[in-house]
């Protein structure tokens, strides 16, 4: 047994029908960052661009609403580092696109 000190930590990454949830003992200081780097995520899910991609912890994204960025935050025991994939829909335009269809269904109705 080693007399170095660790937390425990998960590393999660998810597509619309697999996921991948990476247990891991990292040492107090470590980042978000390097706890998706050490995971090896990547041996699963080769498509992963981990320098760009957004990192949160427990639903919230890194780097916003006062959180350190991912290279920055240090880890604390039992976070959850989830790693987001890129936005396929650009929400603003998505909402624009359902107001419309809305606004045109009702038009039909009168």
């Amino acid at each position: 047994m080693s007399d170095i000190e660790t937390i425990a930590v998960e590393v999660v990454y998810a597509l619309p029908h697999q996921q991948k949830i990476i247990p891991l003992l990292v040492e107090p200081g470590t980042t978000a960052y390097q706890a998706a780097m050490k995971s090896g995520i990547t041996r699963f899910f080769p498509e992963l661009d981990l320098e760009n991609a957004p990192l949160g912890i427990f639903g919230q994204t890194l780097g916003t609403k006062g959180l350190a960025p991912a290279k920055q935050y240090e880890l604390h025991a039992g976070d959850r580092v989830e790693i987001y994939r890129p936005l396929t829909a650009d929400p603003k335009e998505a909402r624009r696109k359902r107001a419309a269809k809305s606004a045109g269904a009702e038009a039909a109705e009168e």
